[in-house]
């Protein structure tokens, strides 16, 4: 398949349009049935409700289609409706919708263990355990990484993001709205500065000099040899798609090596080609001793993972790993319909050409306006960070603003960032090229039009 995506058919037409009565008023009404069911606390960022899906289009209960440039978080890459995917489920579903891999044991399982196993970076022997969400698989990474190890402390990262259940919660950064009064969290665990090169006091600090900053923080604050692991996002996601300087990513990774420190890369949202490769560790051929996956990994269907060394999970006893819904056998089916469509479409390649496509577009935009301060980001992973013109200042009125009015033209961004002033783009990697340029544009406009 090319870079193109020109092979690639679609159920839905591949267009927005956006009725003037925005949200409709079925979105309306299934807005106050939620109200009175729903719990306050989970948030939607877009106020309509979704009918229908395909390639880069969602259509609404109202007949509106919008650009989706969000992919779910990055986890329809195949799209949100992939013919293979679809079969897939629909084939499984016909035969058994679960038995729990711990009580009676089934062929998807073994065989998406074996697709991550050939496809995570490395050669050496490799072990597989799946679960449901990708805080799942980060909790289950640290566990194995105590236990091998026999060692307490886990060090993360400023901006890191890595769930919301007690142990990710204390891994992640950011408060607001992950943290906040949700405490007290678990113990040992260590956050040193991240390789934020936009936002370095010092511009000309490099990848290496970074590391050793983190690093010496890391021996005088803890000490190496208590240490179990590092845990880190190769690019970082909620915290804003914070790419670290070349070099910081393969100096941690060694220095953990030479201290026996299991080096866990989550790759939740950047994994499965959403870079323009495998995972984003490949780009500095880094080879993680844990590698936590979900996300892109099957297509929509609820499913994530760990992979790596097979010393340090074959370490855990029997029973120490598992859970009664994890690998579902859909799900699995679901993953290897995906990985397959991945391959066949040569997302990897597609993604290469959304970067090449959206980056020049952004870049252009950048000059002309004095409100980017950064255009960032690898594949179809990219963001441009807003800020107070002629400064650094952190801009998250704008970026909600220009947000709202990309919405009511019809295209879908999604915002992140520790401040709040990050737009990030995560188009499906079969998006066409005109509804990317379209949608582009539509940002483009809206960032001209509240500059």
């Amino acid at each position: 398949m090319t870079a193109t995506a020109s092979e690639i058919t679609y159920r839905l037409e591949q267009k927005r349009r956006v009725q003037a009565d925005f949200p409709g008023p079925k979105s309306v009404a299934l807005t106050e049935r939620r109200k009175a069911v729903v719990a306050a606390g989970v948030a939607s960022a877009v106020p309509v409700y979704v009918a229908d899906a395909d390639g880069g289009i969602i259509h609404d209960v109202d007949g509106n289609s919008f650009i989706d440039l969000g992919s779910g978080i990055a986890v329809t890459s195949v799209g949100a409706s992939d013919p293979a995917v679809v079969g897939a489920v629909k084939e499984a579903v016909e035969h058994f919708t679960h038995t729990c891999f711990m009580v009676t044991p089934y062929e998807g399982y073994v065989a998406v263990a074996e697709q991550l196993n050939r496809l995570t970076p490395g050669d050496h022997e490799k072990r597989t355990v799946l679960f449901n969400s990708g805080a799942e698989a980060v909790e289950n990474a640290v566990k194995v990484a105590r236990l091998a190890t026999g060692r307490d402390a886990v060090v993360a990262f400023d901006h890191a993001y890595h769930g919301r259940t007690n142990l990710t919660m204390a891994l992640t950064a950011k408060a607001m709205p992950y943290k906040t009064n949700f405490g007290p969290f678990a113990p040992e665990v260590y956050r040193m500065p991240m390789s934020y090169p936009f936002r370095e006091e010092n511009p000309s600090i490099t990848g290496a000099e970074a590391a050793k900053r983190a690093i010496t923080m890391i021996e005088k604050q803890i000490g190496g040899d208590q240490v179990a692991a590092i845990i880190i996002e190769p690019i970082q996601g909620e915290g804003g798609f914070i790419v670290p300087a070349d070099g910081f990513l393969p100096a941690l990774a060694a220095w953990a090596k030479d201290n026996g420190i299991v080096f866990i890369a989550d790759e939740v949202q950047s994994g499965f080609c959403r870079t323009g490769e495998w995972f984003a560790v490949n780009h500095e051929g880094v080879v993680p001793d844990i590698i936590t996956m979900a996300k892109g990994i099957a297509g929509g269907m609820p499913l994530s993972a760990i992979t790596g060394r097979a010393d340090l999970l074959d370490a855990v006893h029997p029973g120490g790993l598992g859970g009664t819904y994890g690998g579902n056998p859909v799900a699995c089916a679901a993953a290897l319909a995906s990985i397959g469509s991945m391959e066949e479409y040569d997302l990897n390649a597609r993604a290469k050409h959304i970067e090449e496509l959206a980056t020049g577009k952004l870049r252009e935009l950048a000059q002309e306006v004095s409100v980017i301060g950064d255009v960032r980001g690898r594949g179809a992973m990219l963001a441009i960070e807003l800020v107070q013109a002629g400064s650094k200042e952190p801009n998250a009125e704008l970026t909600k603003a220009v947000a709202g009015a990309c919405l009511k033209e019809g295209v879908i961004i999604l915002t992140c960032g520790t401040y709040g002033n990050v737009i990030r783009l995560l188009p499906p990697l079969v998006i066409t090229d005109e509804l990317l340029l379209d949608g582009l544009s539509v940002l483009a406009s809206a960032i001209k039009a509240h500059a």
